[in-house]
């Protein structure tokens, strides 16, 4: 069509959730959007709604993106949950320790600033930890330990995993996030073995 600017949406999602994930959502603006994806303010609203409808589409893209990885990782090895978890672990560790991403996570960058999302943004970040919860809850099932104990094992690994996050945020080394990451495996095994 002559005299209409194409662009990829796939690219402009990606620069936006770069942009959401240095500053946050409440901290992101629509000049910094549209600078970062080349796009005015018309096209933006035009290709995707309004600024909420963006992030949505950011955190979806980011799921797609790091929740494979995830899942890859945490059935690498179906009979062995503790080395499940450490994979899980590496996932991690390896994007915090790549240069060409921002720091931290979306997730738990959007968490920690869930008092300024809207309700249904809110909902979609619970639910992306909670399918976290879910796959790593799916890596300990053949574990002997009892339901209830892997439940809260879960629970602690997500938990360790947002705060490497967190940590890689404020600088910490990545010696120290490994020495973290370590840790919570040693303490998944000993649960596990306790069970």
């Amino acid at each position: 069509m002559s005299g209409r600017k194409q662009f990829d949406v796939g690219a402009a999602v990606d620069q936006a959730m770069r942009v959401f994930w240095e500053r946050g959502y409440a901290d992101t603006s629509l000049d910094a959007l549209s600078a970062a994806t080349g796009l005015g303010r018309g096209s933006l609203y035009g290709a995707f709604g309004n600024k909420e409808a963006l992030f949505t589409r950011c955190l979806d893209r980011y799921s797609a993106l790091y929740g494979t990885r995830f899942e890859q990782a945490l059935a690498a090895h179906p009979h062995d949950p503790v080395r499940s978890i450490e994979a899980f672990f590496a996932v991690t560790l390896d994007r915090i320790a790549d240069p060409s991403v921002p720091a931290g996570c979306l997730v738990a960058q959007s968490a920690a600033q869930s008092s300024t999302l809207s309700a249904e943004c809110g909902a979609r970040v619970r639910s992306l930890i909670s399918a976290q919860q879910q796959r790593v809850r799916t890596s300990l099932a053949g574990s002997s330990a009892d339901g209830r104990s892997l439940d809260e094992l879960a629970t602690f690994v997500v938990a360790v995993n947002q705060s490497l996050a967190v940590l890689s945020r404020v600088g910490s080394p990545d010696s120290e996030l490994r020495s973290v990451a370590r840790v919570a495996c040693s303490t998944v095994a000993n649960a596990i073995s306790a069970g």
